[in-house]
């Protein structure tokens, strides 16, 4: 197989991307740019490992190979677009997602294993993914209205031949018999995204194996079975594509061992429009567990650029305060316990509730520190940040209340303050 180095995608408006790639070239990354996205990046040079650079710790970056940022690109919702992420964890995917769908999307994540779980949240929350919500459940359970999403990705387990370069032993692991519950597995997910599926919608179905029996022939399957037709699939540059394993398979992408990045394959289907509709907007309800908040009116959330949050409801759950998108709010069934974005924490109760911003909610930081009607720190060295990420103190006018953290005038997070002296504390 062909070598290929290490990519990452940037994580942060298109205006901060040259402030983002030169905090990269401040600690030594050199890197050059991918041309399937504009966001994507190959290392060229590494001087340690990238998961320890400041733009990796505060979410400004994702590392990801290369072939996995084709689900997303290739399902291509436009911008404002719900979309249901089926199997999501680790959250590379449902990141991009959420990036490509804008502030005013919707992804709604689902993952069964309680560790992955907890792995997604933690990957939306650096990346600040404030649009995307999670739960633990099966996919295949999901109680959503038949014919209720207009785009599904499906990115099921799969036995990852395409990753045997980086995992050798997986081919071992996944050999002969052993992949019929994962074709069995994947054959239910995808009647189940065919059933959710509106008349007209999308589904993008992707694995990182070569296994024709997960691919060609769950394709092939799919079309004889379920009400949807395939969509063919103009193929990204930079990659390298092998041809389909099976004849009536024209448009499907199967990234080839000898193209940069990871085996994956892509069929993206369209629900056939002649399906009869029924009326997926009727979602049986429940009252929320906890309360609604106001921001605004409670101790330490007058500053706040509250401006920035997209259209939804703030509630306090057991003293973390968590951000519900209105789309949330509106689609998910009352039988489905689900997570939003988590902002920061509440304390204390009536007039003298108060709300403490999480290290990594910057989105209720102003975009720039000028606009800021609370104290900021706006660093120009990355010695400072370094500091801070050593768990290092840094000098700061005494007083009261976070520190909003800022590189060149990025919003970077909170730092919480100790009389005369800032931390970052958050791992």
């Amino acid at each position: 197989m062909t070598q290929f180095g290490r990519t990452f995608r940037l994580v942060c408006d298109d205006t901060a991307i040259p402030l983002v790639e030169s905090l990269l070239v401040a600690q030594g990354f050199s890197f050059e740019p991918e041309p399937f996205y504009f966001g994507a990046r190959k290392l060229t040079h590494e001087p340690f490992p990238l998961g320890e650079s400041l733009a990796s710790r505060f979410g400004l970056i994702y590392i990801q190979d290369r072939s996995s940022m084709l689900p997303p690109l290739t399902l291509d919702p436009p911008v404002g677009a719900s979309v249901l992420d089926m199997c999501s964890a680790p959250g590379s995917k449902t990141s991009l997602l959420s990036r490509l769908v804008g502030p005013h999307g919707f992804v709604f994540a689902s993952e069964p294993s309680a560790d992955r779980l907890g792995t997604l949240r933690a990957n939306l929350r650096r990346t600040g993914s404030i649009n995307a919500v999670t739960a633990k459940t099966m996919a295949q359970d999901l109680p959503f209205s038949e014919q209720s999403w207009e785009y599904i990705q499906l990115d099921p387990p799969c036995s990852g031949w395409g990753t045997a370069e980086k995992n050798p032993k997986v081919m071992d692991v996944w050999s002969g018999s052993k992949t019929a519950p994962l074709i069995a597995l994947q054959k239910t997910l995808l009647e189940k995204a065919a059933g959710l599926l509106k008349p007209g919608g999308t589904v993008l179905y992707s694995t990182c194996t070569t296994n024709i029996e997960e691919n060609e022939e769950q394709v092939a399957w799919a079309l004889e079975t379920l009400d949807l037709e395939l969509e063919p699939l103009a193929e990204p540059e930079g990659f390298v594509f092998g041809a389909p394993l099976l004849d009536g398979m024209d448009g499907v992408l199967r990234v080839s061992e000898a193209s940069a990045g990871q085996g994956f394959f892509l069929a993206r289907f369209r629900k056939k429009a002649s399906v009869s509709a029924t009326d997926g907007s009727r979602v049986q309800k429940r009252e929320l567990p906890g309360n609604k908040l106001r921001l605004s009116r409670m101790i330490g959330g007058e500053h706040l650029h509250l401006e920035n949050l997209p259209a939804g409801e703030v509630f306090n759950f057991g003293g973390k305060a968590f951000f519900l998108p209105e789309q949330a709010l509106e689609m998910i069934p009352g039988s489905i316990r689900w997570q939003g974005f988590p902002l920061g924490k509440v304390a204390g109760k009536g007039d003298r509730l108060k709300f403490l911003p999480g290290g990594l909610a910057r989105i209720l930081l102003p975009s720039s520190p000028k606009q800021a009607q609370l104290d900021v720190l706006d660093v120009d060295d990355i010695a400072v940040l370094e500091q801070l990420f050593t768990g290092q103190s840094v000098r700061f006018a005494s007083g009261k209340g976070p520190v909003g953290l800022y590189y060149r005038g990025l919003p970077l997070g909170w730092l919480s303050r100790k009389g005369s002296r800032l931390l970052w504390a958050i791992k």
